[in-house]
């Protein structure tokens, strides 16, 4: 997620967000309408060093090759989310040391590899950042995407019957790689996947952390008032987890102290040009409150189109 001078940075975000702009992004001249068959996923050819989707200096980034990859992930996640962070393990996880779950064996797993770091005991090299990516036609195959869980997605999906999600997930940076460039080499690996599968829609949660939404409740209005999706992308939390956004109003808010306020990842999404869902949800295991992300790639700003190169073959 790029990032420029900070006030010039405020000041480009907000005015993208104002209400007149939401919705009507700049629309690409691509179209990636073109339907893939449902065991359509992105096969790279095995190899003892894995293609990358993208390469910053001694860091890249690709797809996990086999078990090992994935449980490489799975450590890192566990070390962000649960030894470095507020989520609450069990047994199992408290003895695996790793984060997992049913999902992680029907998605794929985006790794940033440094290169120049010391490799794991087992020779492999270390992961320090991940992105796992969940297709709607093998999610549609199991049981649903994970948003699903706190999320009813279901009017979206059947209003857009045409165009392909993708869910994005479990996205984590250990903390002194927490940069521009890790982040941007993130979004590389992301848009090569979504141009190489013809994505049409990215979803997700996103995370605030913490679990009182009234700590919350500058950022999380802000979002409701100046980024909420239109009405044909709007998703709503189920009914039993739904919280309330809309905590200020609107003629109360400092939007510069929101931004201030917002989660990296939350700012870069809504710099990307995306749009966020209408509630949050509390997730008790994680000690988050989260916000689901709808980001058309219609509506994703022409200037990061050209800054990755519309084929995606720019390097980050």
């Amino acid at each position: 997620m790029p990032t420029g001078q900070p006030a010039r940075s405020t000041a480009r975000l907000i005015q993208m967000l104002r209400p007149a702009a939401v919705g009507t992004a700049t629309q690409t001249a691509i179209s990636w309408l073109t339907p893939q068959p449902a065991s359509a996923v992105w096969h790279l050819p095995p190899a003892a060093s894995p293609l990358p989707l993208g390469r910053l200096g001694a860091l890249e980034v690709r797809l996990a090759q086999d078990k090992r990859d994935i449980k490489l992930a799975q450590k890192l996640r566990y070390k962000v989310f649960y030894k470095n962070g507020t989520a609450i393990a069990d047994a199992a996880t408290l003895l695996a040391r790793r984060d997992k779950d049913a999902f992680d064996k029907i998605c794929d797993h985006l790794l940033v590899i440094d290169r120049d770091a010391k490799p794991t005991l087992d020779g492999l090299h270390k992961v320090i950042g991940t992105y796992r990516l969940l297709q709607q036609e093998i999610a549609q195959r199991h049981n649903g995407f994970y948003s699903e869980n706190e999320f009813d997605i279901a009017g979206l999906l059947q209003r857009h019957p045409g165009l392909r999600f993708l869910e994005l997930g479990r996205s984590c940076v250990l903390p002194r790689y927490r940069n521009k460039r890790t982040l941007e080499l993130l979004w590389q690996g992301i848009w090569n996947y979504v141009r190489h599968n013809r994505f049409d829609v990215m979803i997700g949660c996103a995370s605030f952390h913490g679990t009182d939404p009234e700590r919350l409740a500058l950022p999380l209005s802000f979002l409701h008032h100046y980024a909420a999706a239109p009405e044909d992308w709007r998703a709503q939390p189920h009914a039993s987890r739904r919280v309330e956004m809309n905590r200020i109003a609107k003629n109360a808010i400092d939007p510069k102290q929101a931004l201030r306020d917002l989660p990296p990842l939350i700012k870069g999404y809504l710099r990307v040009g995306a749009f966020v869902g209408d509630g949050a949800v509390i997730d008790h295991q994680f000690g988050t409150t989260d916000v689901l992300i709808i980001m058309p790639v219609t509506s994703i700003s022409a200037r990061y189109i050209e800054h990755f190169g519309p084929d995606a073959r720019r390097a980050a």
